[in-house]
């Protein structure tokens, strides 16, 4: 096994690792559901948003019907989540529910740990979401000079599926155990473990972790502690 010594590039998740959507978006949220007069709380809205949006990106992977994209999913899990609350899911609804997403802010702690980090590796946001939305991102929100922006638009599939990160090591040019996944979602520390990447959970949301052989090589509680820990 690669040791952890050998790591040429990190490979950041944007989407809830880099990027804190529950803090950015429930505010967008509670604006909307205040206006619609909705009992459900902007926490609980958002959790169920944020779950059948991974169900639909699963689904639009398993079903090989053709990649779907990053916001699409996002907008049809939104039309969902509406509805099981009891609340339309028009045009115009679901038009403010997703004029939150190019505002997403990043976590206070990121940036100073990307600046420590970048003095020893590679830094490579490798995220599902779309490559131009990615650049937005990147640029206007987080404001970083990441080395490298791949989207898994490229590889047609969503994480956790192996030709995502397969297709990341040969594009940096690297073997897959140069490479070490950062991610605060579980399933894609999985999806990179099994395909021979090194992988660091950043256990920001202190969920229960699979029942998987392919653990963790690191797991810390934020950037600064990766950091402290890689750097």
């Amino acid at each position: 096994m690669p040791r952890l010594a050998d790591t040429r590039a990190l490979t950041f998740d944007l989407f809830g690792t880099v990027l804190d959507l529950g803090g950015s978006l429930t505010p967008f949220i509670a604006d909307f559901l205040s206006g619609a007069r909705a009992t459900v709380t902007a926490e609980e809205f958002w959790e169920h948003w944020r779950l059948r949006q991974r169900l639909e990106q699963f689904q639009d992977t398993i079903m090989q019907l053709g990649h779907s994209g990053y916001l699409e999913t996002v907008r049809r899990a939104a039309a969902y989540t509406l509805k099981r609350h009891h609340l339309p899911a028009t045009e115009d609804s679901l038009r403010v529910l997703m004029g939150a997403w190019p505002h997403l802010q990043p976590f206070p702690e990121v940036i100073a740990a990307l600046e420590r980090l970048q003095k020893n590796y590679r830094l490579v946001v490798l995220s599902n979401g779309d490559p131009e939305f990615l650049q937005h991102l990147v640029s206007n929100q987080v404001c970083w000079p990441f080395d490298d922006i791949i989207s898994a638009t490229a590889a047609g599939a969503f994480k956790p599926h192996p030709a995502v990160y397969r297709r990341a090591a040969r594009d940096l040019e690297l073997e897959v155990g140069e490479c070490l996944m950062v991610s605060a979602n579980s399933f894609d520390v999985v999806g990179a473990r099994a395909c021979g990447f090194r992988a660091a959970l950043v256990d920001r949301y202190q969920q229960p972790y699979e029942d998987s052989p392919y653990l963790p090589d690191l797991t810390v509680a934020d950037f600064t502690q990766l950091a402290n820990e890689l750097a």
